[in-house]
């Protein structure tokens, strides 16, 4: 994970409550985050088999509200938000003119005139001023970052254990669905998304009652085997699950079709930024495609590390770690399309040593059903 050390980082509402619980903290894109508690591995190991709770209010929050927010929101993402329905949630991205990744968001719709958008931390600032750019619509774009602290409870014990803690029926909340309920008697915004690959719930809440819907969260989950969870754990997870990370797999220089994002490019919705760059794209086709591969030799292939494909190099590793639950060494590159069949063979340098892997189905890791 990229670090900032040129800044004094900032803190979330629980930076107090993380180093009372011991967190190893550093500096994430530009945030006093913890890093881990007890371990990346027994963190990971909890999300996937009972639960984990992550303090994720490093993210940002965008609203649009106005008789044409969803002409704006139609314009600056590439998914078609025009079906959405109250109560719903969609994964997006915002793109250059080049078809590239200015970020990927969240679109949650709270009304048909007021849509909420969840960005990346590294991206908040940079994702405001992109879409005020464009707001040539009767809408009103507010950068509301700093008004909400987010919590992430994940894992398959996760809607039992906040249950206990609110009267709103979780049952009724399906996958990329949210309502607004109270959660220890403190006023929520409850989306059922994430980004681990398990079940799971994010808690959108006002910062000053952080503490006390955290603690209550730890408490509750106790018994159950939930325990706080830091970043470097919640990039294993999602590494497993195959989901790009923005820096990473995802950035100003790839596009949905390459990143095997297409489903997210609606191109019948209409005019978009980026549409025509990636209807040409589309046409000519994709020279490069994102895919995942597992290490066969000894060795793990590190964010960075050199990819070689027919013994000479090609790209970097995107994402590349030790998967803790499926006991496996994995990774995310950039692989020519002529070469991205699974069961490919291809070399990763590590340490001046080509050391040999084989592509593999994306995503790694299923959630069992």
């Amino acid at each position: 994970m990229a670090t900032d050390t040129q800044t004094a980082p900032r803190q979330t509402a629980l930076n107090a409550a993380h180093r009372t619980l011991k967190a190893k903290m550093v500096n994430f894109a530009g945030w006093d985050m913890p890093v881990e508690y007890s371990g990346i591995i027994p963190e990971h190991l909890a999300v996937r088999t009972a639960a984990g709770l992550f303090d994720v209010s490093h993210m940002g929050e965008i609203e649009i509200r106005g008789p044409q927010a969803l002409d704006l929101v139609q314009q600056v993402a590439c998914n078609n938000a025009a079906g959405l329905v109250v109560g719903q949630a969609q994964y997006s991205a915002l793109l250059t003119e080049q078809g590239t990744f200015v970020d990927d968001i969240v679109v949650h719709k709270f009304s048909d005139t007021h849509y909420f958008i969840c960005v990346n931390a590294a991206n908040r600032e940079k994702d405001f001023t992109h879409i005020q750019a464009q707001n040539r619509f009767k809408a009103k774009v507010n950068h509301t970052s700093d008004d909400y602290t987010q919590l992430a409870l994940q894992g398959p014990r996760a809607a039992s254990i906040l249950q206990r803690l609110t009267p709103v029926d979780l049952s009724a909340i399906r996958t990329y669905r949210f309502a607004f309920g109270k959660v220890c008697d403190v006023r929520c915004l409850i989306a059922r998304t994430g980004y681990t690959g398990e079940d799971g719930f994010e808690l959108y809440l006002e910062p000053p009652a952080s503490e006390k819907v955290w603690n209550a969260l730890l408490e509750a989950g106790k018994e159950d085997g939930l325990i706080p969870v830091g970043l470097g754990a919640r990039n294993t997870l999602r590494l497993e699950s195959g989901y790009a990370l923005y820096g990473h797999e995802i950035d100003d220089t790839t596009t949905v079709w390459e990143a095997k994002l297409g489903w997210i490019c609606k191109l019948d919705k209409g005019e978009f930024t980026g549409r025509a760059a990636l209807v040409a794209q589309k046409e000519a086709g994709v020279r490069r495609k994102l895919a995942g591969f597992e290490m066969r030799g000894r060795g793990i292939a590190r964010d960075g590390y050199p990819v070689l494909v027919d013994g000479k190099e090609y790209g970097r590793v995107t994402s590349g770690s030790p998967a803790p639950y499926l006991k496996k060494n994995l990774g995310l590159a950039y692989i020519p399309v002529g070469a991205s069949a699974v069961g490919t063979r291809i070399g990763i340098g590590i340490r001046g040593t080509t050391v040999e892997a084989e592509l593999v189905p994306t995503p790694f890791y299923k959630r069992p059903k």
